[in-house]
C-alpha cells in the first residue's frame, strides 16, 4: 500500500538505460543518487543536475538544466520536450529510449547540466580534473 509521502517506483535503479546515466554523472564532483518521487535522482550534494523518469509514461527519459542559450535549439529537436514539474525553470527533458542515442551528445548536456547547478568549489574540483 501507497501512503502519501510514498511514490510508486517509475524506473528500477537497476535499469540499463538509467545505468548508462548514472556512469556518466557519477564522475562528477560531490556525485550523489538519492531516489525521490520514485526515481533515481542524480546530485551534485544537495543540488539536482539530472532527473530520471520524467512520468510515469515516459520511464526512460532524462531530465536536465540546459545552457539557457541553448534551450530554443534543443526544443526545436524531436528528442526534447518541456517536462511537468521542471519545465517551467528552463529544465528539459530528453528521450533516451530511441534507437542510435549519441550517449557522447547526452554526456555533454549532462556536464551542462551540472555546470549550471554547481557550486563554485565543485566546479572548481571538475576543472581541475580536466586539467590532469
Amino acid at each position: 500500500m501507497i501512503t502519501a509521502m510514498e511514490h510508486p517506483t517509475v524506473v528500477e535503479p537497476t535499469d540499463a538505460i538509467v545505468s548508462a546515466v548514472r556512469d556518466i554523472c557519477a564522475d562528477y564532483p560531490e556525485f550523489a543518487e538519492v531516489e525521490a518521487w520514485g526515481r533515481p535522482t542524480f546530485r551534485a550534494g544537495k543540488k539536482l543536475f539530472v532527473v530520471m523518469a520524467s512520468s510515469t509514461d515516459r520511464p526512460h527519459t532524462m531530465v536536465f538544466k540546459p545552457d539557457p542559450d541553448e534551450r530554443p535549439a534543443l526544443l526545436e529537436d524531436d528528442r526534447f520536450f518541456v517536462p511537468p514539474y521542471f519545465g517551467p525553470a528552463g529544465w528539459l527533458g530528453m528521450d533516451l529510449s530511441v534507437d542510435g542515442t549519441d550517449w557522447q551528445f547526452v554526456a555533454e548536456l549532462i556536464d551542462t547540466s551540472y555546470r549550471q547547478i554547481a557550486l563554485k568549489r565543485q566546479l572548481t574540483a571538475l576543472d581541475e580534473r580536466h586539467l590532469r
